[in-house]
């Protein structure tokens, strides 16, 4: 399973966005978040669209605008913010555009591959929809401990 780079780059700005917002209280423009990750104006102002759109972040006008967070770093899941970045690792419409030579799966009914998929992204669901933004603003320690922790608990519910 790989992360795409827009999906990479557009949580890392979020967290520049966040960051400021938790550091001063201010908005960000985008020519700051591309300075800070090495990205170019166009490419940020294409991730931060995708972040508004998902209600992730919001404008700010006038001569101190930029972008702010929508709502608090510990209500935004991360889960959200892939979403909103490009969606799930697989979903069901996965097979219909990769059915092999066939024109319909022979493996539709009884497909052990697509099981794996769906159990996968159920497990990575289940993990995304406990983190929050706030818990990737903390350092790397305390956040591997935190997630860590968080799991545990999830295969504690997974497998009983």
């Amino acid at each position: 399973m790989k992360l795409s780079a827009q999906e990479e780059y557009g949580l890392r700005c979020l967290l520049q966005v966040a960051q400021r917002e938790s550091e001063t209280g201010a908005s960000i423009a985008i020519p700051e978040i591309s300075r800070a990750e090495g990205l170019s104006p166009a490419h940020v102002g294409k991730l931060v669209r995708l972040l508004r759109i998902g209600n992730l972040v919001k404008s700010v006008r006038g001569q101190a605008g930029g972008y702010k967070l929508a709502r608090p770093a510990r209500e935004i899941l991360i889960a959200d913010v892939l979403d909103a970045l490009g969606g799930p690792f697989f979903n069901d419409d996965f097979c219909d555009e990769h059915t092999g030579h066939e024109a319909c799966c022979t493996h539709s009914v009884n497909c052990s591959i697509r099981t794996l998929w769906n159990a996968i992204q159920f497990v990575v669901d289940q993990m995304l929809d406990r983190i929050t933004l706030q818990d990737l603003m903390g350092d790397g320690q305390q956040l591997e401990t935190h997630l860590a922790h968080k799991a545990d608990k999830l295969l504690q519910v997974a497998m009983p």
